[in-house]
């Protein structure tokens, strides 16, 4: 598939997945993911309440305005709509462009203890290949940096970069546009600035190995987490300052020629990881759009307002495209606190 005209048609789904004003859903959960939110709203984790949740998700009406692609499970790539539409299929109907998370999981680090390396490589080309035919057009592969003591270790930092380098690289190969994701954990104790130091590392080391292994910048996106205080510091940095620093790293780091960057929302509560998107908005011309590819931050109030009753389901999909909607607003810098009031 290394004709230029399937490049070229990556990078236009690559700028269409950053589009201005829309960002990504995440609604790529686990089994066992899903089955913990669920728990939290008393409904039992089958395959029949998953498909229903997530057609609740996928059938909102106007969530296309908003939201530019979704993230999908194997599970949900091939599950049907109530009325037997396929989820790709439906979600095309919106206008948004349906993904496929395609790793198998953090999985212990041999030799470095309290560390994880991203696995899934095994027979990718060949479920990349499937999941263009059943619909998919993008790929998601998330790396986990853990920030603690003495680690993260060189040795996990650069076999994670390697990893997310192979995965794009087969992606791009096989007609898919990769969702780059090395997320820094917010979990832990440790000052912005540690944070800061780790993701400007760990964003070298992906961009470097990204460039060895020959992937093509303008047909990626990346999904990396913000330039945060860790949850348990003492004293937490305030919006203007992740903001600031977040993209204070990226402008040192990624290259102008990728697209857009979409930012996962990583455990912050929804309000904050709009707020924050926003912020970053208003720095002034960026090299890159600057969006969002929630899963919590998007699904938390839907899931809640649902509650797994059918007679919720109206309801809950207001619920979504309201968040939709402020996170679309702030991928433009236009974003007000005031307007979540008003919705409510």
């Amino acid at each position: 598939m290394s004709t230029r005209s399937s490049h070229s048609e990556l990078a236009k789904i690559a700028q269409a997945m950053v589009a201005k004003g829309r960002g990504i859903l995440a609604a790529d959960e686990s089994t066992g993911t899903i089955g913990k939110r669920f728990e939290s709203i008393g409904v039992q984790n089958s395959e029949e309440n998953r498909r229903a949740y997530r057609d609740m998700l996928f059938s909102a009406k106007g969530v296309g305005e908003y939201i530019s692609g979704v993230i999908l499970y194997d599970e949900t790539l091939r599950q049907k709509s109530a009325d037997g539409t396929p989820f790709p299929k439906l979600l095309a109907s919106q206008g948004v462009i349906p993904g496929i998370k395609v790793d198998t999981g953090a999985k212990d680090m041999a030799l470095c203890p309290g560390e994880t390396v991203t696995e899934g490589l095994d027979g990718l080309a060949a479920r990349c290949a499937e999941y263009v035919k059943l619909g998919a057009r993008f790929a998601k592969w998330r790396a986990v940096i853990t920030i603690g003591r003495d680690i993260p270790s060189a040795s996990c930092v650069w076999a994670n970069a390697h990893a997310l380098a192979r995965y794009a690289a087969i992606c791009q190969a096989n007609g898919l546009v990769p969702i780059v994701e090395p997320e820094v954990l917010m979990d832990g104790d440790h000052t912005i600035d540690r944070c800061e130091e780790v993701t400007e590392w760990t964003l070298n080391a992906v961009f470097d190995s990204l460039y060895n292994l020959r992937v093509k910048p303008e047909e990626m996106v990346l999904k990396p987490s913000m330039v945060i205080s860790g949850k348990s510091c003492k004293s937490q940095a305030g919006v203007a300052e992740v903001a600031e620093r977040t993209i204070a790293v990226l402008k040192r780091t990624v290259p102008s020629a990728v697209p857009g960057i979409a930012f996962l929302s990583g455990g912050q509560s929804d309000a904050l990881s709009t707020a924050h998107l926003d912020a970053m908005n208003r720095l002034g011309s960026l090299p890159w759009a600057v969006t969002f590819s929630y899963g919590r931050g998007l699904q938390a109030p839907a899931l809640k307002a649902w509650g797994g009753a059918v007679a919720n389901v109206a309801s809950a999909q207001k619920v979504l495209v309201h968040r939709a909607r402020m996170n679309g607003l702030a991928a433009t810098g236009q974003y007000r606190a005031d307007l979540e009031s008003k919705a409510a």
